[in-house]
């Protein structure tokens, strides 16, 4: 089978197809031909020998996990109804497998791509959708309130704020440059270049002054600690990620008057996930939720996707497609 390896930690150059053994499911698993695998930022940091510790792999590994595809073959007590079945998965072993054409997954983490939903869009939302709902299940919003998603309309960003303005929020959305904001403005969000110097006053501008309930922050460093001043008291942070390559720092006073989340708190929400999965598909299929895709590479070419992705000329979800 084609895979992508990374040989050694380092820039996007390290990223290169090679052929390695087309596997075979064993006993509790399934085969899935891929079509589309997903691409993130964490792949990014990962390759970079920056992930965070609970994703550790050395080199050579397969990167990614989520993909879309077919199942070719079962094993010994898998039902045989799998085959032939559309679906969206994640390679078996923890992090890693996902950047290859053939991937083979457990039944309990594989999902039937409902009737109607484009199987590219179903694995945009696989990992990115169930975890905007745990983050909204986490640290909920409601009517009326006011609120940022950092960054916006990136593939995560972008369902947050579909389904925080479907709950009634009001929301801005931290981005960079035209295009990003003029994404942002269609999905119903007030952007915000975060790029410029005084980002978070314009933010108070486009709230009235009024300060914010909650922020979502995917970004970390400067930009998390930043928009931790921009909180009410009483007001909700959960910190998700780091694109930046570093966690937000949240020192004693704003623990004290803030209600914090952060990535370690969201660990317990993951058993749950196969339900939130499949309640994003099922509003994808009905037309209420619909995920950003930025661009689509060929298999072949990750190591451009990756450094897209690091120089930030991306939009929502970026997918490596597989002939």
């Amino acid at each position: 089978m084609r895979a992508i390896t990374v040989s050694r930690f380092g820039d996007p150059s390290v990223l290169e197809q090679v052929e390695l053994p087309t596997p075979e499911p064993g006993e509790g698993e399934l085969r899935v031909a891929v079509t589309a695998a997903g691409v993130g930022w964490l792949d990014a940091l990962i390759r970079r020998g920056d992930g965070p510790g609970v994703f550790e792999v050395e080199p050579p590994y397969v990167p990614g996990g989520a993909v879309a595809g077919t199942v070719d073959a079962v094993g010994a007590g898998v039902d045989e109804a799998w085959l032939g079945e559309v679906v969206v998965t994640s390679a078996t072993g923890g992090y890693g497998g996902g950047y290859a054409d053939t991937v083979v997954a457990l039944p309990g983490e594989t999902f039937p791509v409902p009737a109607g939903l484009d199987p590219q869009h179903a694995l945009a939302l696989l990992n990115d959708g169930s975890t905007a709902l745990a983050l909204l299940e986490k640290t909920p919003v409601a009517a009326g309130e006011r609120i940022l998603v950092a960054p916006g309309v990136g593939g995560l960003g972008s369902l947050l704020v579909q389904l925080a303005r479907a709950a009634g929020a009001t929301v801005v959305a931290a981005v960079r440059g035209h295009e990003k904001a003029a994404i942002a403005r269609k999905l119903g969000a007030e952007p915000v270049d975060y790029s410029v110097a005084d980002w978070t006053g314009e933010v108070l501008a486009r709230t009235g002054g009024h300060r914010l309930d909650v922020v979502f922050d995917g970004v970390g460093g400067e930009l998390g600690a930043a928009s931790l001043a921009l909180l009410k008291n009483g007001g909700r942070f959960s910190g998700y990620g780091m694109s930046s390559g570093a966690e937000t720092v949240i020192g004693d006073a704003d623990r004290a008057r803030l209600s914090i989340v952060d990535m370690a708190q969201l660990v317990g929400f993951w058993p749950d996930n196969p339900r939130r999965v499949r309640e994003v598909l099922r509003q994808a299929a009905a037309g209420t939720l619909t995920p950003v895709i930025g661009r689509t590479y060929p298999l072949s070419e990750a190591s451009a996707a990756h450094s897209d992705i690091e120089a930030r000329r991306y939009t929502g979800k970026t997918l490596l497609v597989v002939p």
